[in-house]
């Protein structure tokens, strides 16, 4: 078998930066269980394990645009404190997240970040941690499985069986 659409792929990874940082790791501890084909992982990668088989040692270096992106000015956000709800002022500090709008896309929600709180406004960004950052995988296949309907339904991996309670 080898990595396709629809199929559960278990890997072991690390992930550095350019610099040979280590930013990731499942090495260590259970390894990362995703459905291939569904947007999961970022798409350099998912592109990269196409065709992979068990055993299969995968090094890849992906560009920003085919991992987190590229830093958007867009996603960086000064908005009054007066936006948030009064029982949620408390709880804004840096690293407290949010869901919220696009501010350009009313159908897109974005995952937005507190990076800073002024007197009167919180600074907050939708960008990823690692937008600009070029990504550098070393990845070994470790079990395949067809994807159960449910799993497929679903668009993600219910365990190592194929059982997950919701």
């Amino acid at each position: 078998m080898k990595i396709a659409e629809n199929v559960v792929a278990t890997i072991h990874y690390t992930l550095k930066d350019s610099e040979g940082e280590v930013l990731d790791s499942s090495l260590g501890s259970d390894p990362l269980v995703y459905l291939h084909g569904h947007g999961q992982i970022v798409v350099g990668l998912e592109s990269a394990l196409a065709g992979k088989a068990v055993g299969d040692k995968v090094n890849v270096v992906i560009a920003p645009e085919d991992g987190y992106g590229l830093h958007d000015d867009n996603l960086d956000l000064a908005l009054p404190k007066s936006a948030f709800p009064a029982e949620m002022l408390d709880q804004l500090e840096p690293g407290a997240q949010f869901m919220a709008e696009h501010p350009d896309d009313d159908d897109e929600t974005v995952m937005y970040t507190v990076i800073g709180v002024e007197s009167d406004r919180v600074l907050v960004t939708g960008n990823h941690p690692l937008a600009d950052t070029e990504l550098h995988f070393d990845v070994e296949v470790h079990e395949l499985r067809m994807a159960t309907e449910d799993e497929q339904a679903h668009g993600h991996a219910h365990g190592p069986d194929g059982h997950h309670h919701h």
